[in-house]
């Protein structure tokens, strides 16, 4: 297994991409800390961690508080033996014309998709330096941090923002051996894209489905992507074949974008 002995912590592991990855990387050899908001659908990821044979812990955090961020990785730290990988997975998403969006919503969304992944870059690096490690820090993005979408315009100028801070994390840590990579998603179907065909078909008109359809009909390989196809590449990410690979933000598409 390439990731064992290796002690990863995962934020949004309750549901969708965030429960693939951590069990993938369970699968793949390492013990997990799961940290998500929804305690009883952790503690089901748990238990099916707990039956793949690794050790786990579970931390309730809002990674919208740098606090609780960093006390996240202490805890995992503390209970499970150290830190090699962190991945930022939690996030929200928002569709809302852009003549539409109000104060509060656009300081609740950077609150967690940019400000909470900056606080995972550095309670993590923080983490690895004192335990001299060279840790890898994996940073969720999307094909919406590559192109600005209609209707999904501020949640799409939060994925820029997290390319942006993992190419100059990148830039600042390298230096102590710890690399900063992302992972740009499209079509994924989870909870989340429910929710934005639910309101782009409150904002359009268009039928429930339709908007999900129209997306899913423009990918090449003919089918929607799904949280098993993300975590095999953050499986990649966070394995030693990874180990040369810093500061960038790669599709996984099934070729929607082309960059």
């Amino acid at each position: 297994m390439k990731l064992s002995g290796k002690i990863a912590l995962v934020t949004g592991a309750a549901q969708g991409i965030g429960r693939g990855i951590a069990l993938r990387l369970a699968k793949d050899g390492a013990d997990i800390a799961l940290v998500d908001l929804n305690l009883e659908k952790l503690g089901q990821v748990a238990e099916e961690i707990k039956a793949l044979g690794r050790n786990y812990t579970v931390f309730a955090a809002d990674v919208g508080d740098r606090d609780q961020v960093f006390s996240a990785v202490d805890y995992a730290h503390n209970q499970l033996g150290g830190l090699d990988i962190m991945v930022n997975n939690a996030g929200i998403c928002q569709v809302k014309p852009l003549m539409d969006v109000t104060q509060q919503d656009i300081e609740h969304i950077y609150r967690i998709n940019v400000q909470g992944t900056l606080w995972g870059i550095q309670a993590a690096a923080e983490k690895f330096q004192a335990l001299k490690r060279k840790g890898k820090i994996i940073n969720a993005c999307s094909i919406a941090g590559h192109e600005g979408y209609a209707l999904l315009g501020v949640y799409s100028s939060t994925k820029f923002a997290v390319r942006a801070l993992t190419q100059a994390a990148a830039k600042e840590l390298a230096m102590h051996g710890i690399t900063v990579n992302a992972y740009c998603p499209g079509v994924v179907g989870t909870d989340m894209w429910v929710e934005i065909d639910k309101r782009m078909a409150e904002v359009t008109g268009a039928p429930i489905g339709a908007t999900y359809e129209k997306f899913v009909s423009g990918i090449l390989l003919g089918r929607a992507e799904t949280p098993e196809d993300v975590a095999a590449f953050v499986s990649y990410l966070a394995s030693p074949d990874a180990d040369y690979m810093t500061g960038q933000a790669p599709l996984i598409d099934g070729g929607m974008v082309f960059r």
